[in-house]
């Protein structure tokens, strides 16, 4: 159900374990996503019916998680901001997220493949340090480990936030919802631009051209209009001004649009079709949170998934390509036996994200992240 509700600010320092566990939510369609494409010969399914409906099904997927992914991260970026902080320790902070995990596994994508494969640091070199999405060559802008063109969109958000959180704090709390608004209709924009853009050499396995597939979904500056979405829906559910959203509402949402992207203009289907559906999951989510009555998103073993989604994501085209190509040279099973084989994958690639998270994310965040505020509150107290 849908009920208005009185505008009065919430409490920030509240806990939202649930957006935790969105956050693996997003992750696990685009890994579903990954291991259904018949061309690069991941999808294990021999029987050509159980591969097709596998594809078609999870087709949508992996636009629907990296969009979720986009949302989140502008609405708790917002959400936990303090306005103490500087822009420097943000940033820092932002980077020692990302960039130690990936230049992990862009190592060792390096070592495994890449080396034998790329044709010159041209293809490799812009993906280390994250510009690679902003070359509109394919064998540029997903290149290595191909999950982190997602970064590269990542890092433009940071650097952007600070610039940009003051604009949203600043603006009416009237018009916040035609800000939103507006994101939304530029999404919209964005896919019919892309949908008239020049015929020119196609993707693999998708009924677009490459400069189409660059420009309206890899192309970080559109991705951005997510990014703020996620902002300004931060501030309407902290003040308030969004009506009661029940889970089983925006699930449906997401649901029904899921469908309608599936089976609308492929283009449409990279943002514009889900964006709503997925900023009432988030809506819904966190008024449970703060309410003291979380969904299941909010329990336990999902927070932890939630809490290794980022290696997971990171980790995914490695195992699949080690376990499918290289030791089963893109072997396809009876249902059964692909079943299991995607099991083994699933378990590999969350053992690799765990790994990942305890020995390369979390010391990172520890050293590097926190590094200027234990300097900061050091100063505090020497004055």
């Amino acid at each position: 159900m849908l009920r208005p509700t009185t505008p009065v600010a919430v409490d920030r320092r509240s806990p939202l374990p649930g957006l935790t566990g969105l956050r693996w939510l997003a992750a696990l369609p685009v890994f579903a996503f990954h291991l259904s494409l018949v061309d690069f010969g991941l999808n294990p399914f021999a029987d050509g019916r159980w591969a097709r409906t596998y594809a078609s099904l999870l087709g949508q997927g992996g636009w629907t998680g990296v969009s979720f992914f986009f949302v989140l991260s502008g609405f708790l970026l917002t959400w936990r901001c303090s306005e103490s902080r500087g822009t420097a320790a943000f940033v820092r902070k932002r980077l020692a997220k990302i960039f130690p995990l990936h230049v992990v596994t862009w190592s060792v994508t390096m070592v495994l493949y890449a080396f034998a494969l790329a044709g010159s640091p041209w293809e490799y070199l812009p993906n280390l340090v994250l510009v690679s999405s902003w070359i509109p060559v394919h064998d540029v802008y997903l290149s290595v480990n191909l999950p982190s063109w997602s970064l590269c969109s990542e890092l433009l958000f940071y650097l952007s936030f600070p610039a940009l959180v003051p604009l949203v704090r600043r603006l009416r709390a009237d018009r916040l919802a035609l800000a939103l608004a507006a994101c939304v209709a530029g999404t919209v924009v964005v896919a019919l631009v892309t949908m008239s853009l020049p015929d020119g050499p196609g993707v693999d396995g998708m009924p677009v051209t490459n400069l189409q597939f660059w420009f309206g979904y890899n192309l970080p500056l559109p991705r951005l209009l997510e990014f703020v979405a996620g902002m300004l829906l931060a501030r309407l559910v902290a003040e308030r001004r969004v009506p009661t959203i029940a889970p089983w509402v925006a699930w449906t949402a997401v649901l029904v649009g899921y469908v309608v992207a599936s089976l609308g203009p492929f283009v449409l289907g990279f943002v514009a079709v889900m964006l709503v559906p997925l900023m009432m999951v988030v809506v819904a989510t966190v008024q449970r949170d703060l309410a003291g009555r979380g969904t299941w998103v909010s329990s336990r073993p999902m927070v932890w998934l939630g809490e290794v989604s980022f290696g997971f994501y990171m980790a995914q085209q490695i195992v699949m390509y080690t376990v499918r190509i290289t030791w089963q040279h893109g072997a396809t099973y009876s249902v059964p036996l692909a079943i299991a084989d995607w099991l083994l994958v699933f378990a590999l690639t969350l053992g690799f994200a765990t790994a990942l998270h305890r020995l390369v994310e979390e010391p990172a965040m520890r050293r590097l992240g926190t590094r200027h505020q234990a300097r900061a509150a050091a100063a505090a107290v020497a004055r």
